[in-house]
Order: C-alpha cells, then structure tokens, then sequence
C-alpha cells in the first residue's frame, strides 16, 4: 500500500438538505468527488474576505448551511449568534 497524500480523516455530520446543497454545487462546478468539492469549499472559505472567528462557547448546533425559512433554494451560511461587543 503506498502513502496517503491525506492521511488525516475530517467526519463531518450534515443533514439531507445540507448535503444536496454541497452535492449541487459540485456537479456545478463539475468536481470529481464529494471530497474534492468539500475541500474546494473550505479552501474558498478560509480565504474569503471578512469571515468572522467563533466567539468562545459557541456549539456546533450554531453553525449551519442553510435556516429552516431557506430549506433549499440557495447557499446561504448562516454565522453563529455573535453576542454584543465588549470593548
């Protein structure tokens, strides 16, 4: 067995509608795996402009693809309840 160019594993638990959205997008963009478009769309995020680090205590119940008003029309990032400024 030769050696892994990854060898760490990511699990990731997504519901049906969060995992059409990803599928959608990569048959868009014509991805090659399921992976592939993940690891195209962290590398997308990590360098976007202006996305926001998690505040202490935040769960990962917070962070999600899409609300319950948006079931799967579009991609829409929903950012975790930012609590108020303490500066």
């Amino acid at each position: 067995m030769g050696v892994l160019n990854r060898p760490e594993r990511l699990q990731v638990m997504l519901k049906p509608s969060e995992l059409k959205l990803i599928d959608n997008w990569r048959f868009l963009k014509r991805m090659p795996s399921r992976a592939s478009a993940v690891r195209e769309l962290l590398r997308r995020g990590l360098v976007a402009e202006g996305f926001e680090v998690a505040e202490d205590g935040s769960h990962s119940k917070d962070f999600g693809l899409i609300t319950a008003e948006q079931p799967s029309a579009k991609i829409h990032i929903v950012s975790p309840k930012r609590s108020p400024s303490r500066e």
